[in-house]
């Protein structure tokens, strides 16, 4: 059984959670991630991380491609198949075991990523990427989504050095993601909450902890 204490509620859990942070590059959701990490590890939680693309060896390949800007000429077809052959291992070899022994998931990103940066329609649906990711989606969903919303202009000023072969694509390009993210969201509120971004990281990160709180009471 799982329990995760709210600012002195305890909530409790029969199985495992898949929960997943969302948002644009340079949205503060990595940072998020561990700050919830650690808060359920005090109350003495099962929780692990991980993260897409990533997670293991094979997605930590796929990964080592899909971010190295030499390979710009990419096409956002390659590029979404990519994304997905590093989540279906990544569900089968660590998420859905996981999640099935009781343990409490955070992943960073999983399959909102893919529609909102390669299902914008230009070549790709998000329907074709939803398609291209049925064997994952057939096997889990997250039970809860933080989608942080911020200004693009912020988080853009966030990435001035380093930027991968993504972030790369210039503050355009993260203002036409953010709407899809919040398109995604309108269609499923249930499971997207929407947080707040353009604030402090510890007003964030009560945000989160008091919106997990109540979606886990309506659980």
């Amino acid at each position: 059984m799982i329990g995760t204490r709210v600012r002195g509620t305890m909530m409790c859990f029969k199985t495992g959670k898949f929960i997943t942070f969302e948002g644009i590059d340079g949205c503060g959701k990595s940072t998020q991630l561990l700050y919830f990490k650690e808060y359920l590890n005090k109350q003495g939680e099962d929780v692990i991380t991980t993260r897409e693309p990533g997670g293991t060896n094979v997605g930590d390949a796929i990964r080592s491609i899909l971010l190295d800007r030499k390979y710009s000429d990419m096409t956002m077809e390659a590029e979404a198949l990519l994304y997905a052959a590093s989540r279906v291992q990544h569900v089968t070899q660590v998420i859905l075991p996981n999640a099935s022994a009781g343990k409490v998931v955070l992943c960073d990103r999983f399959i909102d990523s893919s529609i909102a940066y390669q299902g914008g329609g230009d070549p790709l649906t998000s329907q074709d990427v939803r398609n291209i990711n049925s064997l994952t989606l057939d096997k889990i969903r997250p039970d809860i989504t933080f989608l942080i919303d911020i200004d693009p202009e912020q988080a853009f000023k966030r990435l001035n050095r380093g930027r991968d072969r993504i972030e790369n694509r210039g503050l355009q390009y993260q203002e036409k993601v953010r709407k899809n993210y919040l398109k995604i969201a309108s269609k499923e509120p249930d499971r997207i909450i929407i947080i707040d971004g353009n604030r402090s990281k510890d007003e964030v990160f009560w945000d989160i902890c008091d919106q997990f709180k109540r979606a886990s009471e309506v659980d």
